[in-house]
């Protein structure tokens, strides 16, 4: 009787700990409910939609034709496809590893030695800017005949330079300008990551007597992994995806030189009009940045951290 007594108030707890549980997850799912309706319609659907049109042979005035596997293999088979997956390739090289590099050392020289946070500021006003009007920017001022650029070069030994009207110089010279508009971005978020590095480990690394350097390379590279790991990761699927500067710039050449492989696919889609060839390449795009985003977060152990 008396533990029936004690028994009856605590399955009352019980099941309203379990009401206020289900209310709670009920209010969380409706504060994420408009994301995720955004997601579906905006990424799910098309991407399912685009994994369906890779298969048929549809040029968007007929109904498209079922063509199995066809514009895998011819991708696959495509020359064109190959050179312009290196020409992109070619484009992270040059891209990824300067703006990183540049990125920390500009995080680390705010951490150290810039207290203003107009300074600070000023490093996310490229980020802000359209890249089609990056592109523009940097266009005119690089222009082989006219450009400011190019007219200081011409009173120095370098004389004047191609730019993007050179094969060999195309890629770099968008990568540099793509450096330009994202390192600041890139330096605001390694800056933050150094701020969530606790001052204590810096002193006791002071009171051993570690160099700048050793404590740079010992415990400032290894605490800011998380951060490393995040910029790594969304710099190379961007990098992947490079259209706009080339769209407005070479629009593909000299000679195809910059060709990339967004723009090869955006040429097919929206000029030859081979929308079943052109969403078949974007899905082995899709396929490879997954394999590189997975295998960057397995190597540098993207889900542990040396703070713990």
């Amino acid at each position: 009787m008396t533990t029936g007594t004690h028994e009856a108030p605590h399955a009352a707890q019980a099941a309203a700990r379990r009401h206020r549980n289900r209310s709670q997850a009920l209010v969380g799912y409706l504060f994420i409910l408009p994301a995720l309706i955004g997601f579906a319609v905006f990424y799910l659907y098309p991407a399912l939609r685009g994994l369906q049109i890779s298969f048929t042979d549809w040029n968007l005035l007929s109904a498209p034709n079922n063509v199995g596997l066809a514009n895998y293999d011819q991708a696959l088979r495509d020359p064109q496809f190959w050179r312009s997956l290196g020409i992109t390739l070619k484009y992270v090289a040059w891209n990824i590893p300067l703006q990183t590099l540049l990125a920390i050392v500009l995080a680390v020289a705010m951490d150290r030695l810039v207290k203003s946070m107009f300074v600070k500021g000023l490093l996310i006003v490229p980020y802000l800017l359209s890249n089609v009007l990056v592109g523009l920017i940097f266009l005119w001022m690089l222009d082989p005949l006219l450009g400011i650029v190019n007219q200081w070069l011409a009173a120095t030994p370098l004389g004047k330079q191609a730019f993007f009207t050179g094969a060999d110089q195309a890629i770099p010279t968008i990568a540099m300008v793509n450096i330009w508009k994202h390192v600041g971005f890139n330096a605001l978020l390694f800056y933050a990551g150094l701020q969530a590095i606790p001052r204590s480990v810096y002193e006791a690394a002071a009171i051993d007597g570690a160099s700048e350097g050793r404590t740079f390379w010992r415990i400032t590279l290894p605490l800011l992994r998380p951060v490393t790991v995040f910029v790594l990761v969304t710099s190379v699927i961007g990098s992947f995806q490079i259209f706009d500067t080339v769209a407005v710039t070479t629009q593909g050449g000299p000679v195809d030189s910059t060709k990339v492989l967004v723009y090869y696919i955006y040429q097919n889609a929206f000029s030859f009009f081979k929308m079943g060839y052109a969403t078949a390449m974007s899905m082995l795009l899709f396929a490879l940045l997954v394999f590189f985003t997975l295998m960057q977060m397995r190597l540098l152990r993207a889900n542990e951290s040396d703070l713990d």
